[in-house]
Order: structure tokens, then sequence, then C-alpha cells
């Protein structure tokens, strides 16, 4: 009767990505050299396939995150005395820069700041300006800006935008939504809704319920995400489509949403603190399946 030794090659964890043996078993007097192992690790049953029947079918999700950010940049709000210039510009693009977000949307903003953040970050922009009293509003304290208004960044090529006011209206200003195609074929929309003041809240009311009609068209055609402060908690998202909020946030909770399609998947959301706007920003990542 011979004894077997079985001896292990040593090797390290992925160190060896192409499939090349990780172990030999070797056997003395007369027993033949045997191919034991294949890849790191050593399990033949991947994925928790039985011996015999074939692997499950790989992952090819990947993860689809958006970065929501509302910087109070037009010179007339308030923001609770924290809106400083140009703090709240570079904050966001230092924002963008550690997230790395595919889609950034930005409500009250400008559109010179919008060029300068894009162009700071390598992002492609789209602008919506917003009518206010009747008037396009030139964005103040500094002056030099551009029009206020709504943004959307991505990372991907932008193919087409769409941008419209909303048909319920109330209080000066004209509210918007603007929704881009990217080439990756994800629809990304935002908009600002009225507040829920006594002035506004018929607006609010009206203008979530005609966001979520536009949002479902554009669901039944692909993959579609949205970000934006819609000035209310209870969500303004068509059925089958996932809601996250900044409901934990220090400033203003609860008010800034993220509505994502069936293709975007197990979605998480983070709240980040921020220091020269009113609003915290929102981080929220999602598996897109089939994406590569």
């Amino acid at each position: 009767m011979y004894r077997r030794r079985i001896v292990y090659l040593p090797f390290r964890r992925g160190a060896d990505r192409s499939g090349r043996l990780a172990g030999v078993l070797l056997a003395t007097a007369g027993c033949s050299l045997v191919v034991a192992l294949a890849g790191c690790g050593g399990a033949p049953e991947a994925s928790g396939a039985r011996a015999g029947q074939p692997p499950a079918p790989a992952d090819t999700a990947a993860t689809y995150t958006m970065l929501q950010m509302n910087l109070c940049l037009s010179g007339f709000g308030g923001c609770n005395g924290k809106s400083t210039y140009p703090a709240v510009v570079d904050e966001a693009v230092a924002r963008i820069r550690a997230a790395r977000p595919d889609a950034v949307t930005l409500n009250e903003t400008c559109r010179r700041d919008v060029e300068r953040i894009a162009r700071r970050t390598g992002y492609r922009m789209r602008f919506s300006r917003v009518i206010y009293g009747g008037e396009l509003l030139p964005c103040v304290r500094p002056g030099g800006r551009g029009l206020f208004g709504d943004a959307v960044l991505t990372k991907a090529a932008i193919e087409r935008a769409d941008n419209h006011d909303f048909t319920g209206q109330a209080g000066p200003e004209r509210r918007r939504w603007l929704c881009v195609t990217t080439r990756g074929g994800v629809a990304v929309c935002t908009a600002h809704l009225n507040t829920l003041s006594a002035v506004e809240a018929a607006g609010n009311d009206a203008q979530c319920a005609e966001l979520r009609s536009v949002l479902a068209r554009r669901a039944t055609a692909g993959t579609v995400i949205f970000g934006g402060d819609v000035n209310r908690r209870p969500s303004c998202a068509p059925e089958g489509v996932w809601t996250r909020t900044d409901r934990s946030a220090g400033q203003a909770p609860g008010l800034q949403h993220v509505y994502g399609s069936r293709a975007l998947r197990s979605p998480s959301a983070q709240v980040i603190a921020t220091t020269n706007t009113d609003h915290d920003a929102l981080l929220v990542r999602a598996r897109l399946a089939g994406r590569r």
C-alpha cells in the first residue's frame, strides 16, 4: 500500500487571473501527475452550481450612481445665510470629484456656474432656464453668472435633451422639468417643484402628478433615473419606480428625491453634508442590469 502526499503550490490571491494551475496533486510510486485545481480559490462549483450542471449566468449588472444637489445660487434666495460664493461652486466640484457619479442633477443653479462645474469635473451638461415674474432671471451677487435654472451633468455623451414648463403653476417662478438621454440609453431627469406654502401648494400637487406621468412614459420606453428637489416628502414616482430621499439630512430633510426604473436594482442612499448651501447632497447607487 503506497502512501500519497498532497503538495499545494503557493499562490497569491488575485495574482493568477488567467486560470493557470493553482495546485498539483502528486502521488508517489507510479502515481501520475494530475491537475487538481483551476483558478484562484480552487472551488470546482462556482456560484452554487451543482456537479454536472452548467454554471449560472454571469451577473452583468454594474453600479450606476446619481448625485442630487440644490445649490441655491441665484443670489436672491435666503439660503439660511449659507450660500457663500464661490465656495458653494467649489464644494459642488469637490463632491462630484469624490463620488464620480454617472449623473448629477442640480437645482437652483446659474448657467455659467454649471459650465464651470462641468469643465472642472469633465462632465457633459444640459441647462434649463427658469422664468421668474414673467422674465428670464439673471443670477446676482455676483452678476455675470448667466441665467437661473436647473441642470443635468452626465459622464456619458448626451444624445438628446427635452425640457418643458409644467402645465400647473403657482407663484412667480415657472417650474420646469428637464430630461436628457445618454449614449448608454439611460434617461436622466430633474425638476424643482413649487413649495408647499399657501401660495404654491396647488402648483406642487399638479407638478407632482405631471412629473409622475412624464417619468412613467420614459420608464416604459427604457431606463430612467430622476433626481430633484420636489419640496415634499410624499413621492412623485410612478408605479413600479422606486424612491430614495434625503430624509436623514441635517438640512431640509426629505425634500430631495431620486427615483429609478426597474432596470436600476437594489438602490441605496447616502446623505452627504454640505457647508455652503441650505440642502445636503443626496447620493444614490443602484445596479444597472445588463451594463458592462
